[in-house]
């Protein structure tokens, strides 16, 4: 469970970037959140709580900042962690999927000996916008044949409606957002 405290630190370190990467748009930045040791620290150890509630053996990290969020949990966790990335960055037979975007289509994809019966994933990425990567990355873990026991993300930004879209994709299993936005 996220302390009202660990919240405030964890959103005191995300910085707000005006007109980037394009003009109206406001970019959270986690950088600060990172760099510094203990928030860090709080928002990894949130991350692997969740991952010891919900019993998962392994942790998918969404292309990119997913992966910095997500390595040191399974770490932290003793689980395995498995790279979701984009289509064409992993050698050898992947499993791929596509999803659409507001502007157009987009494909991600997993090593496909990565993930087996039997494994119970939890997906860990910064933030939840619109959705369609993580509901991607949840068909892409039951074709691989595990079970998805959750979706951990460090904001979720309630304006685009990414929860609603992901809800159907969920299979029952729990969305938590650290910070809601």
């Amino acid at each position: 469970m996220t302390t009202t405290a660990t919240r405030e630190l964890l959103l005191s370190r995300i910085r707000d970037v005006h007109d980037h990467p394009e003009p109206g748009i406001v970019f959270k930045d986690i950088t600060p959140l990172l760099a510094d040791p203990a928030a860090f620290a709080a928002l990894t150890g949130t991350f692997a709580e969740m991952c010891a509630r919900l019993g998962a053996t392994k942790i998918v990290g969404l292309e990119a900042r997913g992966f910095i969020l997500a390595a040191p949990v399974a770490v932290s966790a003793g689980v395995g962690f498995i790279p979701v990335r984009k289509a064409g960055k992993l050698p050898g037979a992947t499993l791929r999927q596509a999803y659409e975007l507001e502007y157009g289509t987009a494909e991600i994809e997993v090593h496909a000996e990565d993930l087996a019966p039997g494994d119970r994933v939890l997906v860990i990425d910064d933030v939840l916008a619109t959705g369609g990567t993580a509901e991607a990355s949840l068909e892409l873990i039951r074709r691989a044949g595990a079970e998805v026991v959750g979706v951990a993300v460090l904001m979720e930004l309630g304006f685009l409606q990414g929860r609603a879209r992901l809800e159907p994709a969920l299979g029952g299993a729990p969305l938590e957002a650290v910070i809601q936005l």
